[in-house]
């Protein structure tokens, strides 16, 4: 059995060096020219025969094996966030406003190294790896884009692996779970219209302020009164804007949100409700309710074999280590994308460290993670492709 946790820490100043360089330059979705061209060098330089610009700005690459087998995907995404980052580290980002807060730079650097990994045993691999670098993972369609591109084709994979390390759980937990892992996305829009005036004489007045309270209220009916009580779903308003000044009525207010679940046919009925409810009790109050819903990502749902090759994976590299079989998370991933047609395994890996201050939650302009989950990353995710092949 191939020791790829002792291989993986043995390049873990090489992959502290990748991930430290990647924050200290990180870039917008779409706008990964600089990260993808060190991916693309860095793969080429191991041998691998790469391709870039799929899905604009994705980087794609094949490490063949000396017989014929299973293809396997392993997807690690690029991109930063439009957030100012506090964490004063010193490798903290050169580019004012856009920083690493999810975690991706630990991806990338992961990827390469899992690269590196594999490469090293390619002589006792039957099947090949296809290594995507994607672009735009947070809500721009990066994986949609690279799956338009043909990312899915030529070869076409069997099976296909993603991981996020994860700071809501601390260094050595692992997460690995059968079925519906994080849920699908919408984002809302309800424009609520009134009639507007002065704030002395609401009586003259049709209030969409008022209203909006009380559509507010409703919504969060919806999860307690429409889904089944062991099932989920997220409706969150976390936008409302309507009015200029303190005596003046608005003639509209606009709400902002998200939607989350994780089973079709929750999502239908909440879907259905949310639109019952918002033009139902704005009509009530005497307003109108437009109500826009835009679909950002499916579920990722993990095919429970896969599931089963990286639990064990995990047994082999640390024989002792319980893995968290139940995991779910209500965030959303676009990864979902690929897994629709290809069944696959996501999965995450504990990187928080309360004793060093290293536990701020994912998208905070603290957010840093301990370094040292990184070979434990990839070498569950070398360990795990190999369980393949």
């Amino acid at each position: 059995m191939i020791d790829f946790l002792s291989e993986a820490q043995s390049l873990f100043e090489h992959t502290r060096a990748l991930r430290r360089d990647f924050h200290r330059h990180p870039e917008l979705g779409f706008q990964e020219v600089r990260t993808a061209g060190i991916v693309a060098k860095e793969l080429a330089d191991l041998g691998l025969e790469v391709t870039t610009g799929i899905g604009k700005t994705g980087v794609v690459a094949m490490l063949e094996g000396q017989r014929p087998g299973p293809v396997v995907l392993l997807r690690f995404d690029m991109d930063a966030l439009p957030i100012l980052e506090v964490t004063g580290a010193p490798y903290a980002s050169q580019n004012p406003g856009v920083m690493h807060a999810c975690g991706h730079d630990g991806h990338i650097s992961v990827g390469l190294t899992v690269a590196r990994l594999l490469q090293a045993h390619i002589q006792e691999m039957a099947g090949s790896i296809k290594f995507v670098f994607q672009p735009a993972e947070e809500g721009l369609g990066g994986a949609e884009a690279m799956v338009a591109d043909g990312v899915l084709d030529n070869p076409r994979p069997d099976i296909v692996l993603a991981l996020h390390l994860w700071n809501e759980k601390p260094l050595g937990w692992f997460g690995i779970s059968p079925g519906p892992i994080m849920a699908a996305s919408e984002i809302f829009k309800v424009r609520v219209s009134g009639k507007g005036g002065h704030g002395a004489t609401p009586h003259l007045t049709v209030d969409p302020v008022v209203a909006s309270a009380q559509v507010i209220t409703a919504l969060q009916g919806i999860v307690a009164r429409n889904v089944p009580p062991l099932e989920s779903a997220v409706v969150s308003v976390t936008s409302i804007r309507g009015g200029e000044a303190f005596n003046v009525i608005p003639p509209a207010v606009e709400m902002l949100g998200t939607i989350r679940t994780f089973l079709p046919s929750v999502r239908q009925t909440v879907l259905e409700r949310f639109q019952q409810a918002a033009e139902g009790v704005a009509a009530a109050m005497g307003c109108q309710a437009e109500v826009q819903i835009t679909s950002i990502t499916p579920a990722v749902v993990n095919d429970a074999g896969v599931v089963s090759h990286v639990q064990e994976a995990v047994g082999r590299l640390w024989p002792d280590q319980p893995v968290d079989g139940k995991y779910q998370s209500m965030v959303s991933e676009d990864m979902a994308f690929m897994m629709q047609h290809i069944p696959g395994c996501y999965f995450f890996v504990g990187s928080a460290n309360i004793a060093m201050g290293l536990d701020a939650p994912h998208h905070s302009p603290r957010f840093d993670i301990d370094e040292t989950a990184l070979p434990r990353a990839a070498a569950l995710m070398a360990a795990s492709a190999v369980s393949f092949l």
